[in-house]
């Protein structure tokens, strides 16, 4: 099948490439055994069948890094920023780069799939995984996640494009239908897998927790033989894998005739005896698990991990030698991605690049300065091995008589900091410092117990077989006069006591529901005053909880324990911060979301700025009008003091490397290319889509086709930033543009733009092209992104930009017929530097 979005890439080889020959391995096997290859053998790994030369399949998450948890590879990661950043360069190549970096990672940890990239879109600005979504156009997407599946499969790494489909937000993401008509799903959300899979080539798709109701078919994503079945392997004739999402799978006959090839994780799960006995009753067709295990051969094949059949007790395959460490090509990849992520949304007197800086006082202030919030959580999140935050950045990268001071200007988290177990907390059985984990059996027998000086328990995995019960257990010593605040987070069946009466408890017996929510990742509990008067007061801290068990997410327990120290108020931290700012040449404020604001597993409640940040920005900027403010967030926050500053830069969650890119932008040493990947409002009721809220069980897509920038031009709506919005470092004239007068249906349409960079920098831009129908229709988008590219120019000078604007932008899906149809007459194409900043015009007669 021809892709609408170009010719097709050659096919990658299977080896072997015979399909017979793939078919004749699986007929050697029994029913049971094929349909044992089709449950993961654990959290993270596929089963290995001797007979048919298959050797283990791992895999594990994107898609800010390769994880490499649950016993993948060494425990350190690469820290990328995240794909909200990586979507705000607008650039195919780099994400294609970006997707070589990963798939060296994987190599080094022995990982063969990728769980990433997430092709849904940016619907809501409230969404959980905001941060972990490129764009909230779905042609944005498409494109830098084909580049990202491209530079990953190249090397041999198989990408796990996810999540299949109209799964655009968390709130009961396991329960709920997304409700839309076909033409918006096939127009917009189908519309970037369909990219990744016919472009991208990508070799496995992964099937949502969250349903799917279309009018025709109403069923979870992992049942929907429609979208499986008929669309992907049918339509797109993909001849991959589909992996089910973790523990979403609940049935044998009909996910198994729906299309889902794999489900995840293992070794439990519905299928097992269960499809096998459906077999042999006539209820599944022995050849649908034939074509299931036949895919599993072709991407095992294609990761390398399909040999010639061999018989148990012949010698195993050699091991591959292990790869060498991340290279610094690779640590530079993400600090220039970082970077070029980096948007200006204003810069008033060209107050940046800061330079010279020479002898200059600087004033860094704000909570996010010290605590850079560096990564979302849920699955996307790992464990880095060196972060380099804001202030560490800029001081690496100042000239020494330059004087840069730090102020936090108030905690803006809404939870207390974690405990500091080494200096406050000791073993009650007077060890040493740390809290003592007891374990317990069923019938109260002692198992054993461990000593870490860890305040942070969620989730915590280590105790010996047949424990049902844990015991945490710490004492402080709390010397500083005045009210100390304690929080113990617990989730599951719990109770918590301090000093021997009982402060909070729950009788949750969710398993894997829990590990779904977020809720294991983020304990929280009821804060609980302490004071101390004079001397030291000794306080006696227990938490005692019973084991989860998440099936294939395995047995734990999860809490943490917090503690704020008495210290100085709010008032007076935002009055030294306006103090340093009056002081300085230059202010700069980063502000931001952290841990407790974007994450899988829950949606956002607001768009509001956590704690008093708004305040902060507002009183340093009055103190001294050479402010920057950074915005460190993956996903939209509201401005509402934007215009009374002087510049603002969106910094994104930008990964390890995020102060050196930081300085390299503030200093000039590197261009902030980004553009704005979705549009930023400054009220969050003008959002088309404010919430993610489910109603009886249905998320309903009531605004059609106009997410995202498309609904605020259809709405007639002033945002605060538009889609496409970015400054970068110069000053561009766009000067002519070509196109062709006429194209027959069917016919890519190149768009040749010449433009001049007009400023003293070099520079890059973005150049944009939206397409308006011939005829308003306001069931139809005002206008569309229908093609992009990046260009780079030297000050002074011009370039001409070649724009490929593709045929599918130029049709609709026919609901009646069930086809694209590409719709005659005349086109205009806008050209300009965002969704509402449109400079040159060409008209198009497209021919029916």
């Amino acid at each position: 099948m021809v892709s609408a979005f170009g010719p097709p890439r050659p096919p990658l080889p299977v080896l072997p490439d015979d399909e017979v020959e793939l078919r004749s391995r699986v007929g050697g096997l029994d029913l049971d055994r094929k349909v044992a290859l089709l449950t993961g053998v654990s959290h993270s790994a596929l089963a290995e069948e001797p007979r048919l030369g298959l050797r283990r399949i791992v895999v594990t998450d994107g898609p800010q890094g390769v994880r490499g948890q649950h016993g993948v590879g060494p425990g350190h990661s690469l820290l990328a920023p995240a794909p909200s950043a990586l979507g705000a360069t607008w650039d195919r190549e780099l994400a294609e780069r970006m997707g070589g970096l990963f798939a060296a990672e994987a190599h080094r940890k022995g990982v063969h799939v990728l769980l990433a990239p997430l092709v849904n879109l940016q619907r809501t600005p409230v969404a959980g995984r905001h941060f972990e979504y490129f764009a909230e156009d779905p042609l944005l997407t498409g494109e830098l996640a084909a580049g990202l599946v491209r530079g990953l499969q190249a090397r041999g790494v198989a990408a796990c494009v996810k999540h299949f489909v109209a799964n655009e937000s968390e709130t009961d993401r396991t329960r709920y239908l997304a409700r839309l008509d076909e033409p918006t799903l096939r127009e917009i959300y189908l519309n970037p897998f369909e990219t990744t899979v016919l472009d991208g080539g990508a070799w496995t798709v992964m099937a949502a927790y969250s349903g799917l109701d279309d009018g025709v078919e109403a069923a979870p994503m992992t049942e929907n033989s429609r979208m499986l079945r008929g669309v992907l392997k049918g339509d797109w004739e993909f001849t991959g894998v589909v992996i089910s999402d973790w523990a979403s799978t609940k049935s044998a006959v009909e996910s198994a005739n729906g299309g889902l090839d794999l489900v995840m994780p293992g070794p439990l799960g519905p299928w097992g005896p269960a499809l096998a006995e459906a077999v042999r009753a006539g209820k599944v067709d022995e050849s649908v698990i034939d074509d299931k295990v036949v895919r599993l051969l072709r991407l095992a094949s294609r990761v390398g991990r399909l040999t010639d059949p061999w018989e148990p007790g012949t010698a195993p395959v050699a091991a591959d030698p292990p790869p060498p460490a991340p290279s610094e090509s690779e640590i530079a990849l993400l600090r220039e991605t970082a970077a070029r992520g980096m948007v200006v949304l204003r810069n008033e007197r060209d107050l940046v690049p800061l330079s010279p800086v020479a002898g200059r006082r600087i004033a860094l202030i704000g909570h996010n300065a010290e605590a850079t919030y560096f990564q979302g959580g849920g699955s996307a999140y790992v464990t880095p091995q060196r972060t380099v935050n804001f202030v560490d950045g800029l001081r690496a990268a100042l000239p020494p008589d330059v004087e840069l001071s730090v102020h936090r200007g108030g905690d803006a988290r809404d939870h207390l900091p974690l405990l500091a177990v080494e200096d406050l907390a000791t073993d009650p059985d007077g060890t040493g410092p740390g809290i003592r984990a007891s374990f317990f059996d069923p019938s109260g027998r002692l198992l054993g117990s461990d000593l870490r000086a860890a305040s942070d328990w969620a989730p915590h995995y280590g105790f010996p077989p047949g424990t049902s019960r844990v015991v945490l257990r710490s004492v402080l010593s709390l010397s500083e006069p005045g009210t100390h605040q304690l929080e113990i987070g617990a989730v599951g069946r719990y109770r918590v006591r301090v000093d021997g009466e009982l402060r909070d408890h729950a009788e949750d017996d969710r398993g894997v529901e829990l590990m779904l929510d977020s809720s294991v990742n983020h304990p929280t509990g009821p804060v609980i005053e302490i004071v101390v008067d004079g001397g030291t007061r000794r306080v006696e801290l227990e938490a005692e909880l019973s084991v989860i068990d998440a099936g294939g997410f395995g047995r734990l327990i999860s809490a943490r324990f917090r503690h704020l120290p008495p210290g100085p108020s709010r008032e007076s931290e935002i009055a030294e911060a306006v103090l340093a700012a009056e002081r300085a040449e230059i202010a700069v404020v980063v502000v931001g979301t952290n841990e407790e604001s974007e994450s899988e597993g829950w949606d956002r409640t607001t768009l509001d700025l956590p704690g008093h940040q708004n305040e902060l920005v507002r009183r340093v900027a009055a103190a001294n009008p050479r402010t920057v403010v950074v915005v460190n967030a993956g996903a939209p926050v509201l401005l509402p003091w934007a215009t009374e500053v002087n510049t603002i830069l969106w910094a994104w969650l930008p990964g390890q490397e995020a102060g050196h890119a930081l300085a390299d932008v503030l200093l000039g040493r590197a261009e902030a290319t980004g553009r704005l990947p979705w549009t930023l409002p400054s009220r969050a009721e003008d959002s088309p889509v404010p919430h993610a809220i489910p109603v009886d069980g249905f998320v309903d897509y009531s605004e059609g086709l106009h997410v995202g920038h498309r609904g605020w031009d259809r709405a007639d709506a002033t945002p605060a930033y538009p889609f496409g919005h970015g400054l970068g470092w110069t000053t561009w004239t766009y000067e002519r543009v070509h196109a062709p007068r006429t194209v027959a249906a069917g016919q890519d349409i190149d768009v040749r733009v010449l433009l001049a960079n007009t400023g003293p920098r070099d520079g890059h831009e973005v150049v944009q092209v939206y397409l308006e129908a011939p005829v308003d229709d306001p069931t139809r988008p005002v206008r569309t992104l229908s093609g992009f590219t990046v260009v780079h120019c030297a000050a002074g000078t011009s370039v001409e930009a070649t724009v490929s604007v593709p045929r599918r932008a130029l049709q609709t899906w026919d609901a009646v017929l069930g086809t694209w149809r590409t719709t005659p007459g005349a086109h205009r194409l806008r050209i300009g530097r965002s969704s509402r900043d449109l400079l040159l015009t060409a008209q198009v007669e497209v021919l029916g």
